[in-house]
């Protein structure tokens, strides 16, 4: 990758890397509002009011949500940015 590409890419990731962490956030909402028994709120892993399976299958999904928005996030980054440049963003 030359110079320019990577200067052109590095600020790219980034601003993709933080729409990608939005986007999981408002997924993660939706996604436990369905699971979480109507909780709008995941629990808190220090909330000892809740019970640890509930904190675990929260923490479960939130990684989930997460490692599938960053992967599809990356991929469409790497693609548009090969589409543009004419190669690979490695």
């Amino acid at each position: 990758m030359s110079t320019v590409s990577k200067a052109f890419y590095k600020p790219l990731s980034l601003g993709m890397s933080v729409l990608g962490g939005l986007l999981a956030g408002v997924v993660f909402k939706q996604v436990w509002k369905y699971v979480g028994d109507n909780d709008v709120e995941a629990p808190d892993p220090k909330d000892l009011n809740r019970s640890v399976q509930e904190v675990l299958i929260a923490a479960a999904i939130h990684g989930a949500v997460f490692g599938l928005v960053k992967a599809a996030v990356d991929r469409a980054g790497a693609t548009g940015y090969r589409a543009l440049a004419n190669e690979d963003p490695k």
